[in-house]
């Protein structure tokens, strides 16, 4: 609470001229957030919470922080000197293959962890252990990534950092998401659903459920949530008036075909032999 206070007021100062205690406190902030000690959205016995003042020390940082040149395998890079590439400890079993990937600092990265070439991790993200990040795959801004997902070739996770009481993209443990699928604007895809590739999720898209016939969409404040278990395919449905009718149009929507089942979790058994 004493570090939330600290980040609450500073980050509420209208000064420019940034003195030592505005460095301390984001030094010890983003500490926390290296660790996993805190999180811009954590779970809760009635849904997950957005804690807006860790994104208001994740702004905080861009703030204070100066333009520098930083080193990066022979290649000159710039960016704020708050936000270097991490430095990854010791006893995790982190396993980062070699290849062009990067792990910005402020983030929480757990055990078990394998970053396949290249991929990318942005602040304040949270992936946890035993998560695969296959290639060309990016993890947002303040991303929740859980337990043993996996996340496909060149899927996209979107990241929220403004407004800051925004939830950002949730995935949740042992998620599957198949390449090319991009998660966006707050969506929550719930344990253990799985994204066939090419799924595209938004907060403007609706997602038929063939098997319960229902039709998700977000609610006002409420995210879009895939059921836990739900298996979501591309798909499409007709323009029932208009032009759009008349051309025989359709546009692009998300089908939930089925639930887990034996066949679907054999695949996924079949994708931790790969780890």
């Amino acid at each position: 609470m004493e570090l939330q206070n600290r980040i609450e007021e500073l980050f509420a100062s209208p000064t420019s001229h940034y003195g030592g205690e505005y460095y301390e406190a984001f030094d010890e902030f983003k500490a926390a957030l290296n660790q996993g000690r805190v999180r811009a959205a954590e779970p809760t016995s009635v849904g997950w919470r957005v804690n807006a003042w860790v994104k208001k020390g994740i702004l905080l940082g861009f703030r204070v922080g100066r333009i520098v040149e930083m080193a990066g395998l022979g290649l000159p890079f710039y960016d704020k000197h708050t936000y270097p590439l991490k430095q990854i400890l010791p006893g995790h079993n982190l396993r980062i293959v070699p290849g062009g990937s990067s792990i910005r600092d402020g983030c929480y990265v757990g055990k078990n962890v394998t970053c396949m070439p290249p991929m990318y991790v942005n602040v304040g993200a949270y992936v946890d252990d035993g998560t695969l990040i296959d290639s060309h795959a990016l993890v947002g801004s303040c991303a929740q990534i859980g337990k043993r997902v996996h996340l496909s070739a060149a899927a996209q996770i979107g990241g929220v950092l403004e407004p800051v009481g925004a939830l950002p993209v949730i995935i949740e443990d042992d998620v599957l998401v198949g390449g090319d699928c991009g998660v966006f604007e707050g969506t929550v895809v719930r344990q253990g659903a799985v994204l066939a590739a090419g799924v595209i999720l938004t907060g403007s898209t609706p997602v038929y459920d063939l098997v319960r016939e229902s039709v998700y969409r977000r609610d006002g404040d409420q995210p879009l949530s895939i059921p836990p278990g739900a298996v979501v395919v591309p798909g499409a449905r007709n323009v029932t008036r208009g032009r759009g009718k008349e051309w025989g149009l359709s546009l692009y929507t998300p089908i939930i075909i089925k639930y887990r089942d034996e066949k679907t979790d054999e695949a996924v058994r079949l994708e931790e032999l790969l780890r």
